[in-house]
């Protein structure tokens, strides 16, 4: 191919033609005008992506924690902040750029390519979003997860959960508010401060285990566990970039068992240290799409990355492997005594289907349908937990609002996508391969 190119070039450059009555008729062939075309179209998606990541980075100078992971040149970091545009020009500049990446991508055949257009296109929309409410606009909850995430959620009613605290009545009876006596229950299963290390460390080294026979893993990959305090969240992954991540665990509250495996795989594998390292080896590395060694939390990569890592649990650990673990190692590890029955996971299972209404509690009060103590109150009643988590949970609200959508309808939206006609195990896995790989927007999964 290239010897062709230079080749039609030098015809060009010198007038040369078949015909010999009309030499300056020449035309370059079909295949150098696509590869012309290609290069011109690469070229604007590379300087289109060189601006998305300055602007970025300029942009997480105005609010702490809106870059939720950087591994790029350290000297491009220290130059957006040493001179960061203010907010108003860098919502000039966001907007701008938007215009280009349209004009680019109506010239663009590739499909992979056409892709990375539609992600930039789709993260810069969620960045002029967020500018704007930084600078106090304000909109309502579906339509500020829409423009942030890429999703509008349709959230079902609070009494649609009535039926499943109903069967939860059945498996936990007794006196008394029905949240209390599930966390009087679960308590039993409270890991002890002691074994949190060990519990956790063999958690995680199954969750690994389990998707590396599936997912290959760049070589010298790591993470780091750390156990916190003084968060709004459970857990949280700080990938660093070149294959490590920081993990770390909240102990503000304590620890039931069912956070081991669960934690493990959503901040580990297959969840967010595997998804940041195959873009990092597959799209930055192989590829130099440097635009994906920045990831702004505010932006529809976070309904991927919450959707594919809380779907990742029952991927790793699906039917009743995951009690199986739970039961035959962790609990051991844990110094757990292991229940006679499967009331336990029963009852896990059930708190899981209702979970749904921590988005409708959200909705309600971020749109300002009821006040922080009624949804404290509401949190208590279908989360089934203490004042002290439905405060973290609301606290979470407060700080992330509708970011909160992004795990139950994420792990929906991913779970669709994997299982999509009943397909193998082996498939179902190629598929998790793919999403956590490629520059995977929520209408991808919608893709039939």
């Amino acid at each position: 191919m290239r010897k062709l190119i230079a080749l039609s070039l030098i015809a060009l450059l010198s007038g040369c033609a078949a015909s010999e009555t009309r030499p300056s008729a020449a035309k370059p062939d079909l295949a150098t005008l696509d590869v012309r075309r290609t290069a011109a179209s690469t070229k604007a998606l590379d300087e289109i992506a060189a601006a998305y990541l300055r602007l970025t980075l300029e942009i997480g100078t105005h609010e702490p924690g809106y870059i939720d992971a950087y591994y790029g040149p350290p000297e491009l970091q220290k130059a957006a902040e040493t001179a960061p545009r203010d907010k108003p020009a860098l919502l000039t500049a966001t907007r701008a750029l938007m215009a280009e990446v349209d004009l680019a991508a109506r010239r663009i055949s590739d499909p992979l390519a056409k892709r990375r257009a539609t992600f930039l296109r789709a993260q810069l929309r969620a960045a002029e979003t967020r500018l704007q409410m930084m600078q106090g606009t304000r909109f309502a909850f579906a339509d500020e997860a829409e423009r942030l995430f890429g999703v509008r959620p349709r959230l079902k009613p609070l009494a649609s959960y009535d039926a499943e605290l109903a069967k939860i009545e059945a498996l936990v009876p007794g006196d008394g508010a029905l949240a209390d006596r599930v966390e009087a229950y679960l308590d039993a299963f409270t890991i002890p401060k002691d074994r949190l290390q060990k519990t956790f460390d063999a958690a995680i080294a199954r969750c690994r285990g389990r998707s590396m026979a599936h997912i290959p893993m760049p070589e010298g990959e790591s993470f780091r566990l750390e156990f916190v305090t003084g968060k709004s969240w459970s857990g949280y992954n700080y990938y660093q970039g070149g294959y490590h991540s920081l993990i770390q665990v909240n102990t503000d509250l304590p620890i039931r068992l069912s956070r081991a495996l669960d934690l493990g795989c959503h901040e580990g594998y297959p969840g967010h240290h595997l998804l940041n390292m195959k873009l990092e080896e597959k799209l930055v590395k192989e590829r130099g799409w440097n635009e994906f060694s920045v990831y702004p939390l505010y932006s529809p990569q976070s309904l991927i990355a919450e959707g594919s890592a809380n779907y990742g649990i029952d991927l790793a650990f699906p039917e009743s492997s995951k009690a199986d673990t739970e039961r035959d190692v962790l609990m051991p590890i844990a110094e757990i005594a292991v229940p006679s029955d499967d009331r336990y996971w029963q009852l896990l299972a059930a708190i899981k289907r209702a979970s749904g209404a921590r988005l409708t509690i959200a909705q309600q009060y971020l749109d300002g349908a009821i006040d922080r103590p009624t949804a404290v109150a509401l949190t208590q009643k279908y989360l089934l937990v203490s004042p002290q988590r439905a405060e973290q949970s609301i606290s979470f609200t407060d700080q992330y609002r509708s970011y909160v959508i992004n795990y139950g309808l994420g792990e929906t939206m991913v779970r669709a996508y994997v299982e999509r006609g009943k397909p193998s195990r082996d498939e179902m896995w190629r598929r998790m391969a793919k999403i956590v790989s490629e520059p995977t927007l929520p209408s991808d999964l919608l893709t039939r």
